[in-house]
């Protein structure tokens, strides 16, 4: 009898537990189904404590000297443009906006990210141009059509709407809607419209739309190409230039979740201190199309480019013929750098192949195939995938709704498939087939299109796509944000796809606004073409003089690009080159320094005595010194495409040996370097 009671025992036992564990399994299943489910409609709020990211940097020495002459010259300041400090402030008599205006401007902008970015301080000049009162502007890229988050609303998907019009307040007057009345008269299109051109002068709307705006009390603006606004104003009308500075560099900042995800990107890519290089490729399809500069690809991309190209001729884009010649146009300093010959670039100009590289602008048209060169010569390439979490992206788009197109069609009734049935038992005469269905068009979430047409219109986008597009004015944000505070900036194309100053060119513009001394390249793309082409058939296997010719026309593009900038973007963007209307120079500078500020960039104004800042004495100047001229020392430089070897502490003594040569080398040339660039 104890047998079987123990027996039974145990059999009652083992029951309870499996019963546990069918109970646990239940509510585990349940738990994941309202999870996945919860996740599915919108995200959730919850964040983990430690965040995890694709990239993990590898260093060849984790000590990182920054008080070499060397690192001077790779990441040092500008020091001939030291003495150029922001200022956007009036400096004359600036009145306050009237209590009474002559009407509201409503402003609808399209195009991408660097549009919209040059597009908003354009208006508000012509706002306080024509004394209206501005309504918020209403990007089209993020209305709630395109499917994103209610949670933000056009202007506010991208920017910080109270900042905007608290900043504003002693310029323009500034409103987030239009009054009733005048929100349903725009609805009903009762109110006149005007689409503006790139660049309208001054006089088109004093003479064509200010007497529309008195006598309507309200009109609206299409801004289809970015920037409504010459670049380049009357001596009289300067204060608006500075108007535009203070709109584009101090009122337009991010919303709160995007800034907060740029500050997250930036201090991870700043691993024990190091510095890092943002790099813009510039090649989007509608740029490659424009300049002519299909046959940069041997593969379908050529074809892509073509028929946008093709698209852009029968629109009256694009002016010349369908078939151009890229090599050609190449030499002639009308494509981008593509990413392999930028690596070359940098490797030749001394930067290691641990350097962190970060891409930014968006679309990389080809998308991680182009870059593959670029990340054989150098270990750390990233981006902002590479550096946020998914959880914090979707934190950053907000709550998305599911999408209308994506979602299983319902089955048939049952009397639709009753019709069909005796449909088809009913005999009739044979019937023509119906057309194929047009080829789809396959989206790759890096920006490039891996679809052929087959006719001669861009195909319709679909929500996600909308979507997508949406998405990507928060990535270029990001990128923004990063490129501007990056160590050194490299551009690899500075136009857009209509012939105008692109991203690259407003990053370059707010680097020399906020820090004019920040090292930024311009490399003449021409002569950089040329070089490139003396080695096209052993690029890796480059000899000292080519580095030497390399590294002397990369420091030469940091001021000679500078002063080209001023006459080459400036005339079609203002906020590309923002000097001397929004700059003044620091007071008891060098003679030197002051005297290429005013001659090369023309720069006269003094700043006030609290800008002043500390002046650099006398006993310190050789050991702050800029490197502006190339080191003879070429001992290393054949090993520029080397890779980081394994083991041996011979090797290590090789690189200390090295790195000490360079060291010395660099010091001795200083003196040289610093009378050569204080007699330009």
């Amino acid at each position: 009898m104890k047998g079987e009671g123990k027996v039974f025992f145990l059999k009652s036992r083992m029951k309870w537990i499996g019963l546990l564990g069918l109970v646990l399994s239940a509510f585990s299943l349940l738990v994941h189904f309202l999870l996945a489910g919860f996740t599915d409609d919108s995200i959730s709020d919850y964040s983990i404590p430690v965040t995890l990211f694709s990239w993990r940097p590898v260093f060849d020495n984790p000590r990182f000297n920054r008080h070499t002459p060397l690192y001077r010259r790779l990441w040092g300041p500008t020091r001939h443009v030291e003495s150029l400090l922001p200022y956007a402030i009036p400096r004359g008599y600036h009145s306050d906006p009237p209590a009474r205006t002559n009407g509201f401007v409503f402003v609808r902008i399209q195009g991408g990210f660097h549009e919209i970015r040059n597009s908003i301080p354009d208006v508000v000049a012509v706002s306080r141009l024509l004394n209206a009162t501005l309504v918020i502007p209403e990007i089209q890229s993020t209305t709630s059509s395109k499917g994103i988050s209610s949670q933000f609303k056009s202007f506010a998907y991208l920017y910080n709407e109270e900042h905007f019009m608290a900043s504003l307040a002693n310029d323009v007057r500034v409103v987030k809607t239009l009054p009733k009345n005048l929100k349903w008269a725009r609805r009903k299109k009762q109110i006149p419209s005007f689409k503006v051109s790139y660049g309208s002068s001054p006089y088109y709307y004093l003479h064509h739309v200010l007497p529309v705006l008195i006598k309507h009390s309200v009109v609206e603006l299409v801004v289809p190409h970015g920037g409504c606004l010459q670049a380049i104003l009357p001596t009289n009308l300067e204060e608006y230039q500075r108007l535009r500075c203070r709109v584009a560099f101090h009122a337009l900042q991010f919303r709160k979740e995007v800034q907060e995800l740029s500050t997250k990107v930036l201090q991870r890519l700043r691993p024990l201190g190091r510095p890092f290089i943002a790099y813009d490729p510039g090649m989007t399809r509608e740029a490659l199309a424009y300049h002519g500069c299909a046959e940069l690809f041997q593969d379908v991309h050529t074809e892509l480019i073509q028929h946008k190209r093709a698209w852009m001729i029968k629109r009256g884009i694009v002016k010349g013929k369908l078939s151009v010649d890229s090599a050609e146009q190449r030499l002639q300093g009308l494509c981008p750098l593509m990413p392999e010959e930028v690596g070359i670039l940098l490797r030749a100009y001394g930067y290691s192949w641990d350097t962190i590289i970060y891409v930014a602008g968006g679309e990389v048209f080809g998308g991680q195939r182009t870059l593959i060169p670029l990340h054989g010569m150098f270990e750390n390439v990233v981006d902002r995938t590479s550096l946020s979490t998914g959880w914090e992206l979707a934190k950053m788009y907000g709550r998305e709704s599911k999408h209308k197109d994506i979602r299983p069609k319902t089955p048939p009734s049952v009397e639709e498939e009753t019709k069909h049935d005796s449909l088809k038992s009913i005999r009739q005469r044979p019937q023509p087939l119906p057309p194929p269905p047009a080829r789809p068009k396959y989206y790759n979430i890096e920006g490039w299109w891996g679809w052929v047409a087959e006719s001669d219109n861009e195909p319709e986008n679909t929500v996600i796509e909308l979507r997508t597009n949406a998405h990507k004015l928060l990535w270029e944000a990001i990128d923004y944000v990063v490129s501007v505070e990056a160590d050194v900036f490299v551009p690899g194309f500075d136009r857009d796809g209509k012939g105008h100053p692109s991203f690259a060119s407003l990053v370059m513009g707010h680097r020399l606004y906020q820090s004019a001394s920040a090292k930024t390249f311009r490399p003449d793309r021409k002569q950089t073409a040329m070089l490139l082409e003396e080695i096209r058939d052993h690029m890796y296997e480059a000899n000292h003089t080519w580095i030497a010719s390399v590294r002397k026309l990369l420091k030469r593009s940091i001021l000679e690009g500078l002063v080209e900038s001023s006459k080459r973007s400036k005339t079609f963007s203002f906020l590309s080159h923002p000097v001397p209307e929004c700059s003044c120079i620091r007071r008891g500078d060098r003679v030197s320094n002051v005297s290429l500020i005013e001659a090369d960039l023309g720069v006269t104004h003094r700043c006030p005595q609290g800008m002043d800042g500390v002046v650099r004495s006398k006993d310190n100047k050789n050991a702050e010194r800029e490197e502006d001229l190339d080191e003879e020392d070429l001992s290393s430089s054949g090993f520029f495409f080397g890779h980081k070897e394994s083991g041996g502490s011979s090797n290590s003594n090789n690189e200390t040996v090295n790195s000490e040569a360079n060291n010395k080398e660099e010091g001795q040339l200083e003196d040289q370097e610093e009378l050569e660039g204080g007699e330009r």
